[in-house]
């Protein structure tokens, strides 16, 4: 099938997010299926000076774009990089500037994406070549089946709902700039109490939904969980899929990772002593290979659940009964609290306030368990990084956490089915419950239920063949019954 794949960012050239990693991973994963799947997402200059082999294309006769053709490294997909220079030539990543604060351009930048999104979906982009289906990702390509909505050669179109939470939401008046047709400002099409909604005009106009994970598709339709379309997500229902995300074991392997100290298997498990003592060293924590290294990458923000974590290590760092490796950047307060605790118990705290690739991969290899306490979690790709690299996920049991983790107690460690730690709800208390049980295991003699779980989690397969052909059958049910 001919596919078109439209996000806002795809590693290697842009990634903030979890949405890079997938929008990278499931075309790749598409293409070895042998289906002619393209990437389309902007054309930032990151983008551009990462791009394999890229070619210029002229783009549309009138319009203010062009396209730049190229191939996603180390992958046979095309990619296109639409050059809008007004509004994608910027320092920054894609939506914020430098400093940290949004672009105010926003609803234009991405609106402007979208344009040319559905120009190319309806082959007026001069490539000669059209989809069979449209797949959109997140609030950023939203406004693209409200342009293509009376075109009649629009493609069946699926929108994938990464995380609800971010919604592409502006002033209502900002709708006069976007060029589009006044009978979409409404309560049941992108108005959302007084404001336009980029994610509103993918989850009505779109032929269908899926989200990122079975639980999380059940999640949002709940008030709890919903995030204000849960009305919208529950009348659609019946066009509503979760599909879980998977995972690139070529980039994330204990076996083969380049970024890693030593590698190690399931079979032989004698490498990863050596990546904690490396990751001890590089945060400049003692080297002490009795103590149990927990670790956390991610972004500082109240989803993640980082106040909790902060809230439920910090009697543990001081009692020295474990260690706390700390990786991400946010929000200036939680930064400001994880260096405090690294500065108070710098025996057993190490932080870096960055966002490094190699520095997540040997997190995830050199700690004893990895923290994962978020609020609420679509899918999320660390715990399914943590299995493969034997680091139990300690994690609050809610959308694609609680899909893919299963906790351990007496019934699942005699199972052989135990694969981490889960806790609810989402409190310090119960974090520190959950933490306190993986230490109790891990001082075992002999550890010999730790390893289990370890191995365990370690054969464990979310990789992407099982999800890719989840998609590929939604892509041929979507074309057949839009075709009838």
């Amino acid at each position: 099938m001919r596919i078109l794949f439209a996000s806002s960012e795809a590693f290697p050239l842009m990634k903030t997010g979890g949405l890079g990693d997938v929008s990278a991973s499931l075309p790749a994963a598409l293409k070895r299926r042998q289906q002619d799947i393209r990437l389309v997402l902007p054309a930032y200059p990151r983008a551009i000076s990462r791009l394999a082999g890229a070619t210029r294309l002229p783009g549309p006769d009138t319009a203010p774009w062009s396209l730049i053709q190229g191939n996603l490294p180390g992958t046979n997909v095309i990619v296109y990089l639409v050059d809008w220079p007004v509004y994608f030539h910027r320092d920054g990543d894609p939506y914020r500037a430098t400093e940290g604060s949004d672009w105010p351009d926003n609803a234009q930048r991405f609106a402007a994406f979208s344009q040319a999104v559905a120009a190319i979906a309806v082959n007026q982009a001069q490539i000669d070549w059209a989809p069979e289906i449209l797949h959109l990702n997140d609030w950023q390509t939203g406004l693209v089946p409200v342009f293509l909505r009376d075109h009649p050669r629009r493609p069946p179109t699926l929108f994938t709902i990464h995380n609800l939470a971010y919604q592409g939401l502006f002033p209502g008046s900002v709708r006069h700039t976007l060029d589009l047709p006044p009978d979409v400002w409404h309560m049941e099409a992108l108005e959302f109490h007084g404001q336009i909604s980029f994610m509103k005009g993918g989850l009505i106009f779109s032929d269908r939904i899926t989200t990122v994970s079975p639980t999380y598709a059940q999640e949002i339709q709940t008030l709890e969980s919903g995030m204000g379309l849960d009305g919208v997500l529950r009348a659609r229902a019946a066009d509503l899929h979760g599909i879980l995300n998977g995972v690139d074991y070529r980039e994330w392997n204990p076996e083969s990772d380049g970024y890693l100290a030593a590698h190690y298997s399931a079979e032989n498990l004698s490498g990863k002593a050596l990546n904690k003592q490396a990751l001890q060293q590089e945060l400049g924590l003692p080297v002490r290979p009795d103590l149990p290294l927990l670790g956390h990458v991610g972004r500082m923000v109240p989803q993640k659940g980082i106040d909790l974590l902060l809230e439920a290590c910090a009697p543990l760092l001081a009692s020295g009964r474990m260690q706390l490796a700390l990786v991400g950047s946010g929000a200036r307060e939680f930064e400001q609290a994880a260096r405090n605790l690294a500065q108070t118990y710098p025996e057993t705290c190490g932080v870096m306030i960055t966002y490094n690739e190699g520095l997540a991969h040997r997190v995830e290899a050199g700690a004893d368990a990895f923290l994962m306490p978020s609020r609420f979690e679509p899918c999320g790709l660390n715990q399914m990084y943590s299995l493969r690299y034997g680091t139990p996920p300690i994690v609050h049991a809610t959308g694609g956490l609680a899909d893919t983790v299963i906790d351990t107690n007496a019934a699942t460690l005699a199972d052989g089915t135990a694969t981490g730690f889960c806790f609810v709800p989402a409190h310090s208390v119960a974090l520190t419950g959950a933490i306190e049980r993986a230490l109790a295991l891990f001082g075992e003699p002999k550890q010999k239920d730790w390893q289990t779980i370890m191995r365990n989690g370690m054969q464990r397969d979310f990789g992407w063949s099982r999800s890719s052909a989840a998609y590929l059958d939604f892509y041929r049910e979507l074309r057949a019954s839009t075709r009838t």
